[in-house]
């Protein structure tokens, strides 16, 4: 940078094309696609809730069980 320039002026240039700006837009078929998608995982995988909370709830268990066991030979 030189001296005079601060640097905190915009820049000017115009941008030059061909083609008309893009304009955001809904997309309801994405949408739509995204929301079956998620429905299929959830039946998918509804049916396996129950033994990954069989499989959580034995895991707390034996944690809980793990600690309240002696270690070793404590006098």
């Amino acid at each position: 940078m030189s001296q005079g320039d601060s640097g905190a002026e915009p820049v000017r240039k115009a941008l030059r094309t061909v083609t008309p700006p893009f304009r955001g837009h809904p997309d309801n078929e994405m949408n739509a696609i995204g929301i079956a998608l998620f429905l299929g995982l959830v039946v998918l995988l509804l049916p396996l809730l129950p033994f990954l909370a069989i499989v959580w709830l034995i895991s707390k268990l034996t944690e809980a069980v793990a600690q309240k066991a002696p270690v070793g030979d404590e006098e």
